[in-house]
């Protein structure tokens, strides 16, 4: 099986990718931990990365979209893969040529959202979790993944799920949805 995993920085895009792991047997790739891995490398690619991710910006659909399928040619995600954090734009879900069985949507408050990064950014756990960092992605999460989440409302694969619940009863309601 083939997941995609689309919602607003802080909607627990994580949480239930590591859930679903454990449940499907499949691997669990996070774009953004990529992307933060690769911006600690001391290349000019590693340095746009740091540049980009710091500001709150997007990496560009150029970058992304080889980086992605290299990473999910190699042999661990031959039987299926969740992915979370890619297609961030149009762009990339109509050029991603891996397939996608299902894409799930975790539909989150920018007031939820907010709320939930802010705790993390007293933690001090992430460089780009700056509050205008997370304002800025919040904004382009609008402006960029919400045409992707049109997108594959009309082909008829995603699933919408209330990310604002408890976490088992937002990961029984995706299994809900996976078995039908």
């Amino acid at each position: 099986m083939k997941l995609i995993l689309i919602g607003i920085q802080g909607s627990g895009k994580s949480t239930q990718g590591n859930l679903l792991k454990e449940k499907l047997g499949i691997e669990y790739l996070s774009s953004g931990h990529i992307f933060r891995e690769m911006a600690k490398e001391k290349t000019p690619l590693g340095r746009y990365m740091k540049e980009t991710l710091n500001a709150g910006f997007l990496v560009s659909d150029d970058k992304v979209i080889p980086i992605i399928e290299e990473y999910l040619s190699k042999p661990e995600y031959s039987k299926g893969y969740i992915l979370d954090g890619f297609p961030r734009t149009a762009i990339q879900a109509e050029q991603f040529s891996n397939g996608v069985d299902k894409v799930v949507y975790l539909k989150v408050s920018d007031k939820e959202a907010l709320w939930r990064l802010s705790g993390r950014a007293d933690e001090g756990v992430r460089e780009d979790n700056t509050l205008m960092a997370i304002r800025k992605r919040i904004q382009l999460f609008h402006d960029y993944t919400e045409p992707v989440i049109e997108f594959y409302r009309q082909k008829g694969n995603l699933i919408e799920v209330d990310g604002e619940r408890e976490i088992e009863a937002i990961h029984q309601d995706i299994m809900s949805h996976l078995s039908t």
